[in-house]
């Protein structure tokens, strides 16, 4: 499903943030990206979500090479992702439904279906009480949860995140890891960038450690 040949990545500069890395992720796989801070875990995320272009080496995701890719094509090659990211990039003049409901908008599924399919992702993570609340009454936690139904509201093959529990306590953190492991029990691959060691100890997954941009 996602395979990276001798990836490389360097910004105007000279820095490089990823090296010569080379890979494969199988459909349904739980894969982890570790690594020190710097090592190039974001950017790697960045590079399999096609919001940033490789510098050399080629990089495949579903059969598409995203070198190659023409940038009308991106937004399409995306909607079989889920994004979550740390900042979570939440819509704060919206409420927790507008938030889950904006992707269905964006591919212009029917309202009445929308709203059910949003429904159905906000009761997964368990907010489908707090529907109608602003995103700022959420705690850190549900402001997570929100992001994350809002993911996967368009049933993607790929959930990808990057440190979706570095600003959590440990119970929300606990919590979090739960809907990622949910999700990947029925199938969908899940590609998280993470310090967090509770992921490998409680879910044993496949492991891809960064270190300074080279893969170890």
């Amino acid at each position: 499903m996602i395979v990276a040949s001798h990836l490389s990545k360097r910004y105007p500069g000279g820095y490089e943030a990823i090296k010569d890395v080379s890979f494969a992720i199988e459909a349904g796989q739980m894969v982890l990206i570790t690594g020190h801070s710097g090592a190039g875990k974001t950017t790697l995320v960045k590079l399999i979500a096609s919001i940033e272009r490789p510098t050399s080496g080629s990089l495949v995701v579903n059969g598409q090479n995203l070198s190659a890719l023409r940038r009308s094509a991106i937004p399409y090659l995306r909607r079989n992702f889920g994004m979550v990211f740390q900042d979570q990039k939440l819509l704060f003049d919206r409420s927790v439904l507008d938030n889950v409901l904006l992707p269905l908008q964006i591919v212009g599924q029917p309202r009445r279906e929308a709203i059910r399919r949003a429904r159905a992702a906000l009761d997964k993570v368990g907010l489908l009480a707090r529907e109608k609340a602003s995103p700022i009454a959420l705690s850190g936690g549900e402001q997570q949860r929100l992001a994350i139904a809002r993911a996967v509201v368009n049933r993607p093959a790929v959930l990808l995140a990057d440190e979706p529990t570095g600003n959590l306590d440990i119970d929300s953190a606990n919590e979090i890891l739960d809907i990622f492991a949910a999700f990947h029990q029925v199938g969908v691959t899940i590609v998280v960038a993470t310090h967090d060691q509770h992921w490998i100890e409680r879910y044993h997954p496949n492991v891809l450690h960064l270190d300074h941009g080279w893969l170890l």
